[in-house]
């Protein structure tokens, strides 16, 4: 067996983490095990996990009912193609997503992951059109500071300018742009925040498939928490001007904002709605693509008469087992008051942060807590004041933030919440 130091070097010299170079210096720690809330590292460090993996380890690590779960589920079968084939698994999650999400959604189609999943809804959105009669409707609306993906579709929606996809902006397709709404969660939405909407449903009458929008948090183009109000109006002009609209459920879905789903805010149903990372609990990659009956009804009696889309591994049976196990352990907790001790530990927690000058602003919303600093943060530095602190937090651009574990203890909360303030009390 090689020893770590050979195995860092390979990894050094021959993997790309994201979003990184292989020449980078900033520091990658290796993993022995994970459990619970703590990540230990090769060197008998622990650390507290603030990330959940990004946002996906709502269990925490080795969760034991997942574990057996997927231990009976590999005596059947690990993976079969869902081409002509189907399964228990599949089918058991199936019944379950639509006994949870909102109701008029009826049909899930599986795929890899949350990029995936746009890219399946976008898709869906233009054939939906084109089964109609209408070809020409081909572009999305989307709001600034949005992120939705990294393959060509999702990147296509993410902020343009301040997204992390501006390389590539002449290969991708145009897509409209709308400021974000600036009416804070909590908040009525005025019309100075809904006329940017408007004015582009009108503008681009007949040309627009969908609005693509994440629901109340927008997450990796900002952290940004808006109005349910605008959110409850969007829908509305969508109805209103004949657009279909897709929500974004893949950060915000399964209790991360104290809501099962984010849309349940504002009391609306999309068109379609994409799930993903803590579908599964972070055991394995898997996301969905939920829609109602009138658009898969639409595209089904439209030509060619099939959807256009299969991926491989689609519906994978490890996969749907561990949704499936992770869902039924998220419904049977209590999980409002648990995402509300949270929230209320993450205010506390939080608020010194309100008076240093280096800070822009602190804002929590159920198992989400974010300060948002002045300056941009140096992750060279940062991210190893962590790691000897004892937590694991990976900020970016100006948000230092913490989605933690949902099984998380008052004091482990405590002592990430107290790590975060001390170091960005320095900076």
């Amino acid at each position: 067996m090689h020893n770590l130091e050979h195995l860092l070097k390979i990894d050094k010299e021959s993997i790309w983490h994201p979003y990184s170079a292989l020449s980078s210096d900033i520091p990658v720690y290796h993993v022995a095990s994970a459990n619970g809330v703590r990540i230990k590292l090769s060197d008998g460090r622990e650390l507290i996990d603030g990330m959940s993996s990004w946002w996906s380890v709502i269990h925490g690590y080795n969760q034991p009912q997942i574990n057996k779960a997927l231990e009976q589920q590999l005596k059947d079968m690990a993976h079969v193609m869902f081409g002509g084939l189907t399964h228990t698994p599949a089918i058991e999650l199936t019944k379950q997503l639509l006994a949870i999400t909102p109701e008029a959604l009826d049909a899930v189609f599986y795929s890899d992951s949350g990029s995936v999943s746009i890219d399946v809804a976008m898709k869906m959105a233009i054939q939906y059109w084109h089964a109609k009669g209408e070809s020409n409707r081909q572009g999305f609306i989307s709001l600034r500071h949005g992120y939705h993906g990294d393959t060509f579709g999702a990147m296509s929606v993410c902020d343009p300018k301040t997204g992390m996809h501006s390389l590539y902006s002449d290969a991708l397709p145009k897509q409209v742009f709308i400021e974000q709404p600036q009416c804070r969660f909590g908040e009525i939405c005025s019309e100075k925040d809904i006329a940017p909407l408007k004015q582009a449903l009108i503008g681009q009458s007949g040309h627009v498939a969908a609005l693509i929008m994440e629901p109340i948090v927008q997450g990796a183009g900002g952290m940004w928490f808006y109005s349910s109000d605008y959110l409850k109006q969007a829908r509305e002009l969508c109805y209103e001007h004949n657009v279909l609209l897709i929500l974004d459920e893949i950060a915000t879905g399964f209790a991360r904002t104290g809501k099962l789903f984010a849309c349940e805010y504002a009391d609306v149903t999309p068109d379609i709605m994409c799930i993903g990372k803590a579908l599964t609990g972070g055991t394995l990659s898997l996301a969905a693509t939920l829609t109602t009956n009138e658009v898969h009804r639409t595209i089904d009696n439209g030509e060619p008469g099939i959807f256009m889309h299969g991926p491989t591994f689609m519906a994978n049976p490890l996969a749907c087992t561990a949704a499936l196990t992770s869902i039924r352990l998220l419904l049977e907790s209590n999980w409002q008051e648990n995402i509300n001790r949270i929230q209320q530990g993450l205010e506390q927690g939080l608020r010194p942060c309100k008076d240093l000058s280096q800070v822009n602003d602190v804002r929590v919303l159920g198992a989400i807590g974010v300060v948002e600093l002045k300056e941009t943060v140096d992750m060279k530095s940062i991210v190893p004041q962590f790691v000897d602190a004892g937590v694991w937090v990976r900020p970016f651009g100006k948000l230092v933030y913490l989605m933690p574990p949902y099984i998380i203890e008052d004091d482990d909360l405590k002592h990430l919440t107290n790590a975060l303030v001390k170091i960005i009390s320095t900076l």
